[in-house]
């Protein structure tokens, strides 16, 4: 048996080797190129009326998945945001992070500038080194200044530094109501945001790094081996169904703020108040547009990324197949009670020629809500698929034979 299947593997060789010098002198000049990519929009903006009896001077909800403003009270005003100026913070933290600059066992030494400040500590010594895990959970649970200015020195070697850190990631952002002056959120002159901005930021914070929720859910712990207790300066997280965060922040120019966000569901909001007269009001205006949101929205997903679509044909290649996959994730917000009869269009690319790289665009699905058609997806190869030559395709046919002659 072994020996018919040799001579059936010597007949392919012979037969293909043959076709494919044939093919190759004359077809090699065909070339393929990717189709342009189409970019999703994920920041069409909903203005609601305030409608919801909002105290505070200044509010927003946004959906987290795709930016769509579901709710909004002088979004674009610039107000003071105390200690919600953290959340940059914390977001250049977690790019460090995600950069290998720094490890959550990095031990954070303690200056004589950020010992002496001032509001939220835990009193920091200057002879003392946390982590940064334990750093994030001071600057999370208790809006801890003196731990978010140690930070802020060890990543940028001064505060001043790390503050021009913060204007440059705003400014790529899109957060143009937004100057920072420092990195906890003392009052200071020239210091301020707006709740779109906080919105922005927010969302970049938890998108990209969704493990900070690990440090923001907390609602009590401890460090120091227990001796310095933490309770979380936001209530929301002992009261709110879903609550997953993020900032609250008050000083006596500033007020009482809050970016607060929750899941639900599937769906992921976030809301920001700016300015409420009191404590409870901030806490009370948050709930109220959160509400509004989980009451008349839903997320539908539509497409998840790596997911297949459906198999492609590659021609050329030392495989002919492929399967043609979706490049990102994609969904999109649905207004309880509205049509949400959405369908796919697929288009693939003819001819696709090998060489191609996984990743390599294929096609795209278009999503289309009637005659609408609401966004589009790419489409990418699963795999790598060589071009066929004489020298792998022989290669590829011994390691047929190879294993079938085993």
């Amino acid at each position: 048996m072994k020996s018919i299947y040799k001579i059936f593997i010597y007949a392919i060789v012979f037969t293909i080797t043959f076709s494919y010098a044939t093919v190759y002198s004359f077809s090699d000049s065909y070339i393929w190129t990717n189709a342009s990519s189409v970019e999703a929009s994920s920041s069409t903006t909903n203005k609601v009326e305030n409608n919801l009896e909002i105290e505070s001077e200044a509010a927003i909800l946004i959906d987290q998945s795709t930016g769509q403003v579901l709710f909004e009270k002088d979004a674009h005003k610039q107000l003071r945001p105390a200690s919600v100026t953290k959340v940059m913070t914390i977001l250049l933290i977690m790019e460090a992070l995600d950069s290998g600059k720094i490890s959550l066992d990095t031990k954070i030494p303690c200056s004589e500038n950020a010992a002496s400040m001032g509001g939220s500590q835990i009193w920091l010594d200057v002879r003392e080194e946390l982590t940064v895990d334990e750093m994030l959970k001071a600057i999370c649970v208790v809006s801890a200044n003196d731990c978010t200015v140690a930070m802020a020195e060890y990543l940028a070697g001064s505060q001043e530094a790390f503050v021009e850190q913060m204007n440059n990631k705003a400014k790529e952002l899109g957060m143009n109501d937004t100057t920072f002056k420092n990195c906890h959120g003392i009052d200071e002159d020239g210091h301020v945001t707006s709740a779109y901005d906080i919105s922005l930021m927010s969302r970049e914070l938890l998108s990209k790094h969704p493990d900070i929720t690990k440090y923001t859910t907390i609602w009590m712990d401890s460090l120091r081996d227990g001796k310095s207790g933490l309770v979380n300066t936001n209530k929301l997280i002992r009261n709110y169904s879903g609550a997953t965060g993020l900032k609250t922040g008050s000083t006596s120019l500033a007020l009482y703020n809050l970016s607060a966000s929750a899941t639900r569901d599937g769906l992921s909001l976030i809301a920001v108040i700016m300015r409420a007269p009191t404590s409870d009001t901030r806490f009370k205006d948050a709930k109220k547009i959160l509400d509004y949101g989980f009451s008349n929205y839903s997320y539908k997903e539509l497409a998840k990324k790596d997911t297949i679509v459906q198999e492609i044909n590659i021609q050329k290649g030392i495989e002919n197949k492929a399967n043609a996959v979706f490049e990102n994730d994609y969904g999109k917000l649905i207004k309880k009670g509205d049509s949400n009869n959405i369908e796919q269009k697929v288009e693939i690319e003819s001819n696709i020629t090998a060489p191609i790289k996984k990743g390599d665009i294929v096609g795209e699905v278009t999503f289309v809500d009637g005659s609408n058609n609401i966004s589009s997806v790419n489409l990418v190869s699963d795999r790598d698929i060589e071009k066929i030559t004489l020298w792998n395709m022989t290669t590829y046919l011994y390691d047929i034979w190879f294993n079938l002659s085993r």
